[in-house]
């Protein structure tokens, strides 16, 4: 018997402008013990499909149209009282953003004990024992001690997994698994597919896999639908779609893919366009304003030096110093930085390269070790003294959303930063600046009289890039700038990156989790493991000759697709 069957879905967003259909005659279904894939770009209706499952959907958001049915009972047209039934002990889901789904107030226990008595008939004891155990599964280290922590004491990465655990714990019929795998590294991702895998098949458990990482939906997937504006165009076995896809729309997505065996001058594109609307012209930055009368190339100069930097932070609070317990989130970590050069950081979820970042930044104050930058040590400086290094190093956040004020619009987030520093001379060439950023990071001008709660997480994060190029900066920290984005928009910012470094000599750390991005982005690499600095080597060199076993063994864990179409890509 089918487990979930979807049938002509109809999803609608009412506003004053008229009515936006989201998601437009979808129909699939979903099999006991089985994985399907939904595929497609950012803003395509991956998510919202799921969000109307369950039903979820943001206001104004509504089903409009077609069946849901789960084991044949229908599911779309439930009263809120009991569909609140029906989520978290026969739907699991897990979101996308886990900031936005974890409770800061509350404790990961407070919030995983709670899931646990609501949907199974346990004690709090139970649940607990329960709890720990599912916090062991998802890999997060030390769970006695980690479970009475908050959301905020987290690295990205182990909230997605806390997120995971929670969607988990209640043992449902259905998970739908909403990009489960973005912020997670890839030793920890193949311990995640794993889990699930093995839940589907040991338990019967029917899966929705919503995801933007096509190695990860060759690795799990039984069967894949594409998505494309709101529309499925394309539905089949995994090694079909993957293997021989038929519509243009697949074959261009697969081909956009980043190799992991050779480094590549470009990124490829997707390239199939199904639109009447006219695209912005895109501007060039030699002859713009952010280009101007700036060149920041000193080849073979180092801009940037961290030496021996050490940070901890408490995680036990207690009246007498030796009973305080600490995680040492950087240890002795020192590494130079040349003008003109991208520097990746790769490592574990929670390893401490996001702490690198904020310190290196200016966000967090080393306990010891320090910061020069171009030839002057930040690390004692006030803010007033740091105010103009803040220009010259913005940052690229790994969580979009968090990083922005919802209540201001595109317009004023991406101005903020130009109208603080005084770089423009009146509100016209700001709004000039503005409409050239966002049209330059494929947003379109019209998109800075809109809020941020109206893009779709890839599309936030394209915002975060557009601001963080507002000031001109001369170095950029990219902490997992392409975590929330498909395979295209990556390639577009990946690909307009690359252009910016070789039109203005921009110098850039470039922190991720995805080493195939990190291979075709970075000119060296820093291998971090539990805060401290293992491996450092040219990139070529350490994909093809890894030294530390850690190195090897996380290169080991890169999900493969064999059989893709690599054919026209000129390699490096």
């Amino acid at each position: 018997m089918t487990l979930l069957d979807v049938k002509d879905l109809r999803i609608e967003f009412p506003s004053r402008h008229g009515i936006a259909v989201a998601v437009d005659d979808i129909s699939f279904h979903v099999e006991a013990g089985e994985i399907v894939g939904l595929v497609g770009e950012s803003g395509a209706g991956k998510s919202t499909i799921g969000n109307g499952i369950i039903d979820l959907l943001s206001a104004p958001g509504r089903v409009a149209g077609g069946d849901i049915h789960l084991n044949g009972e229908k599911i779309s047209q439930l009263k809120a009282d009991e569909m609140r039934k029906v989520r978290g002990s026969r739907i699991g889901f897990i979101f996308q953003d886990p900031m936005t789904s974890l409770n800061p107030l509350f404790t990961v226990e407070q919030q995983l004990v709670e899931t646990i008595t609501t949907n199974l008939s346990v004690s709090k004891h139970e649940a607990y024992t329960r709890a720990i155990d599912m916090l062991e599964q998802v890999g997060i280290p030390e769970p006695q001690l980690r479970i009475k922590q908050y959301p905020h004491q987290f690295s990205g990465g182990m909230r997605q997994r806390v997120v995971i655990a929670i969607a988990l714990c209640s043992e449902p019929e259905l998970i739908i698994a909403d990009e489960p795998t973005t912020a997670l590294d890839v030793s920890i991702q193949d311990q995640i597919l794993t889990l699930i895998r093995k839940l589907c098949k040991e338990k019967q458990v029917g899966c929705i896999f919503v995801t933007h990482d096509m190695g990860v939906i060759s690795n799990v997937t039984d069967r894949v639908c594409v998505m494309y504006r709101g529309k499925m165009i394309e539905s089949g076995t995994t090694e079909q779609i993957l293997g021989a896809p038929e519509h243009p729309y697949t074959k261009s997505l697969i081909s956009a893919v980043p190799r992991t065996d050779v480094k590549l001058l470009r990124f490829p594109l997707v390239d199939y366009i199904e639109s009447v609307e006219e695209e912005d012209e895109k501007i060039d930055l030699s002859t713009h304003w952010l280009g101007k009368d700036v060149d920041y190339r000193n080849e073979g100069k180092e801009i940037l030096q961290v030496n021996d930097v050490n940070l901890k932070f408490l995680t036990k609070q207690a009246f007498f110093d030796k009973n305080k317990q600490y995680v040492h989130a950087s240890n002795n970590v020192s590494f130079n930085i040349i003008e003109g050069e991208t520097f990746g950081l790769v490592g574990e979820s929670g390893s401490g390269k996001s702490t690198i970042a904020r310190i290196v930044a200016g966000l967090y104050r080393q306990d010891s070790g320090s910061i020069v930058f171009d030839g002057k040590d930040l690390s004692h400086m006030s803010e007033r003294q740091r105010r103009p290094f803040r220009r010259q190093m913005q940052m690229v956040f790994q969580n979009p959303y968090s990083s922005m004020n919802p209540r201001m619009s595109i317009r004023d987030i991406v101005a903020e930063p130009m109208i603080f520093h005084g770089l423009c001379e009146s509100t016209k060439e700001v709004d000039q600046v503005v409409e050239d950023l966002l049209c330059h990071v494929g947003l379109g001008r019209k998109a800075g009289v809109k809020f941020p709660h109206e893009f779709s997480g890839g599309q936030r994060q394209r915002i975060s890039i557009a601001r963080a190029l507002a000031t001109r900066p001369r170095f950029l920290i990219c902490d997992e700038p392409t975590s929330a984005l498909d395979v295209s928009v990556q390639a577009q910012i990946l690909n307009l990156l690359k252009d910016l470094q070789q039109e203005l000599g921009l110098t850039m750390m470039f922190i991720s989790h995805d080493l195939p991005v990190i291979r075709q982005m970075c000119d060296r690499i820093g291998v971090m493991r539990q805060g401290s600095l293992v491996e450092i080597a040219e990139t070529e060199k350490l994909f093809k000759h890894p030294e530390h076993e850690y190195t090897q063994n996380l290169l080991s864990l890169i999900p493969q697709m064999e059989g893709l179409s690599r054919e026209g890509l000129e390699i490096v």
